[in-house]
């Protein structure tokens, strides 16, 4: 039998509702992200969700005696086979919980792992989840069932030898992570090497950032032509991509789509993807993506900063806020979105799937990045050649006639580029 012909692993996501945690979000929308985390893991067939309302946290078990009777219960009638928990458990409420019901289980932070696993392409990207999970797989026992394992390469959270208990040896993990840091340091030089020729042709960078299913992809390729990979599903993103574009009377200028952020981001992942994350810290302009349709688009972007500054991205880089997903507004909302966004100078509305807004926020990238641009005559002798031939290299004459003494020149550029020109 084909190993990809095994059936999907049966899952259930649950969410702790903890009343002693006051940074809580509110449950329905955190389960459906958890929900949308478990979809967005090839092999698995999430059979059904729940909230589970604590007062605190057990420190053995998570949960109460009777609240994980009631759950065992229902994982037998549908006959799960893995546990997807919304938050973070300690390998001893693991280790408990999988005995107590018969399953196998995750976390939040081994259930991103597993998705990044399955997302990585480049060769660093593969290094770098391989070495978050290391860090992450030191603390804990493991077990896994047989079939995902067969079915894609996984990193033993949800794959692996059977329901065999694997004694991490701690030493032997240290030594693969110091192996990882110098082939990763190798891989960071490449990259030095490809950045340092990049800065020859001095194109500024302009990064996309924003949380999760933002909709960066989308706008990338509506702005650079590329097709980069766009699903409706967490993480759809996780290679940086690049690409060169020519901003209809603008500059011309490096665009970077990056992973998207997600509340919660294991720490051992924001230091892993630091250097993933590397075309951000050296960004000349950063454009935040919003899903502004989304019910907790403020949650969002407030914990897409957190992150931003938590990985030493520079205060003094300019940004511009992009309020994405207009087109899933009704049309009250949108006129609301619209008139809210209009109040701040730094704030654009699009709609990356209709094109609406971006021909708008194209000119403000042109504007961060160059300045205003002015109209201005000027007068040429013959003799000036070398001015007149700068301006015809920076693009900005406009329109020029000949007379009897020279030239006059339309052109229309930025302080900048006048300053430029009057220091010929």
């Amino acid at each position: 039998m084909n190993p990809t012909d095994d059936p999907n692993t049966l899952a259930w996501v649950l969410h702790p509702d903890i009343a002693s945690n006051n940074q809580r979000r509110p449950a329905g929308n955190a389960l459906e992200e958890a929900v949308s985390l478990a979809h967005a893991l090839p092999g698995l067939e999430v059979v059904g969700s729940d909230v589970v309302k604590l007062k605190k946290a057990q420190s053995g078990m998570l949960f109460g005696k009777g609240k994980i009777a009631e759950i065992g219960t229902t994982l037998k009638a549908h006959d799960i086979e893995l546990v997807l928990i919304d938050g973070p458990v300690s390998p001893v409420q693991q280790r408990n919980l999988e005995k107590e019901w018969g399953v196998k289980l995750l976390d939040r932070t081994g259930l991103i792992l597993e998705i990044f696993s399955d997302r990585a392409r480049t060769r660093e990207g593969v290094l770098q989840v391989e070495m978050a999970a290391l860090s992450y797989q030191r603390t804990r026992l493991v077990r896994a069932w047989t079939h995902l394992e067969r079915q894609r390469g996984g990193l033993g959270f949800v794959g692996g030898p059977g329901e065999t208990q694997i004694e991490a040896d701690r030493r032997a993990i240290d030594d693969a992570i110091v192996r990882i840091r110098r082939q990763l340091a190798k891989v960071a030089k490449t990259r030095e090497l490809h950045r340092a020729a990049r800065a020859k042709v001095p194109f500024p960078i302009v990064a996309l950032v924003g949380y999760t299913n933002a909709g960066k992809s989308t706008l990338f390729n509506r702005v650079t032509g590329a097709s980069v990979l766009v699903k409706d599903m967490l993480f759809a993103t996780l290679d940086p991509t690049m690409r060169s574009v020519e901003i209809p009377d603008g500059p011309e200028i490096i665009m970077s789509d990056t992973v998207g952020f997600i509340s919660d981001l294991p720490t051992e992942l924001v230091a892993a993807f630091r250097a993933t994350l590397e075309e951000v810290l050296s960004a000349d302009l950063i454009l935040h993506v919003r899903d502004i349709s989304h019910p907790e688009s403020e949650h969002q972007a407030r914990n897409v900063e957190e992150i931003l500054k938590s990985l030493g991205v520079d205060s003094d880089i300019p940004k511009l806020e992009v309020w994405n997903k207009l087109d899933l507004l009704g049309e009250d909302d949108r006129e609301t979105v619209q008139t809210r966004a209009a109040r701040h100078d730094h704030v654009f509305t699009t709609s990356a799937t209709t094109g609406a807004g971006i021909s708008t926020l194209l000119d403000a990238v042109t504007v961060a990045l160059e300045g205003k641009k002015n109209r201005v005559d000027l007068k040429l002798a013959f003799s000036e050649g070398k001015r007149r031939a700068w301006l015809f290299q920076e693009g900005v004459i406009e329109n020029e006639t000949q007379g009897e003494d020279g030239f006059t020149v339309s052109v229309r550029w930025t302080a900048r580029q006048e300053k430029q020109y009057r220091s010929l």
